[in-house]
């Protein structure tokens, strides 16, 4: 079930997301636990974050804002369905479109947005981003 997310919940979804990410073996850890803690803490008094929760445990989020700027599971979820039911669910809160960021070499994520019906608008070496990793912006419009 996708639900929005409380902040009795921002602790689970700070481990997922830090399994999640622990995936992306290319990439440097940047944020502490504790920095992360209060930094999804911050997201949810300023997005809309949404859980898909499966009886009491969190398979993955999405937090919206004018664009996805979240998009996690939990490692055993990838391929079930539950990433499809997170951004079907954010097409309907945002209907005409949004835009996100998603790593150059995350190639599974690339893939996934693509079938979804994104289209990449730009190509960075980056600069901008914490990990100082090449990106890629992609599109959604209806």
């Amino acid at each position: 079930m996708i639900r929005q997310a409380t902040f009795e919940d921002v602790p689970a979804i700070v481990e997922l997301f830090e399994r999640s990410f622990a995936t992306l073996t290319f990439l440097p850890t940047v944020h502490t636990h504790e920095q992360n803690l209060a930094y999804f803490d911050s997201v949810l008094h300023k997005q809309e974050v949404w859980v898909h929760d499966d009886a009491g445990t969190l398979r993955g989020f999405i937090t919206i804002s004018d664009m996805v700027d979240h998009l996690y599971l939990e490692p055993d979820a990838f391929g079930t369905g539950v990433a499809a039911a997170l951004f079907e669910h954010a097409k309907g809160r945002r209907p005409d479109g949004f835009t996100l960021w998603v790593f150059q070499q995350n190639a599974r994520a690339r893939r996934f947005y693509e079938r979804h019906g994104c289209h990449a608008i730009m190509l960075t070496d980056g600069a901008f981003n914490e990990e100082r990793a090449p990106d890629v912006l992609y599109e959604w419009r209806p």
